[in-house]
């Protein structure tokens, strides 16, 4: 784990890394990539490097959400439907400004089966 006394450059290295790190069709929240980082609680700083980094080549920015799969940008604005369009082109759903996240599947028992452990 990081410290937080990385210098500026470092700590926006190592944001970068974290955002590179998100698979495709998958997102992770800005207090995530922090944490991943190794730098817990600085959520916004996630923000302020991603929109200082523009389009920057091979940066997946658009996988980055609020908490709760919340889009960050105002709904309805460019920004907005530019994350939902690279976000549904890797596969991953939405409604409205929010991700849907994706259900993991059960193991083909019963609900009986989980439950009552049969």
């Amino acid at each position: 784990m990081m410290s937080i006394s990385m210098t500026a450059p470092q700590r926006a290295a190592a944001i970068r890394k974290a955002v590179r790190a998100i698979r495709r069709g998958s997102i992770a929240s800005y207090g995530e990539v922090a944490r991943s980082a190794g730098l817990p609680g600085r959520a916004r700083l996630v923000g302020q490097v991603l929109r200082e980094s523009g389009d920057e080549p091979r940066l997946p920015w658009h996988r980055v959400t609020g908490a709760g799969g919340r889009i960050a940008f105002p709904a309805g604005s460019a920004n907005a439907r530019e994350q939902l369009a690279r976000l549904a082109r890797e596969g991953v759903a939405a409604r409205g400004n929010r991700v849907i996240p994706k259900r993991k599947p059960v193991s083909g028992r019963s609900l009986d089966a989980l439950l009552w452990k049969m």
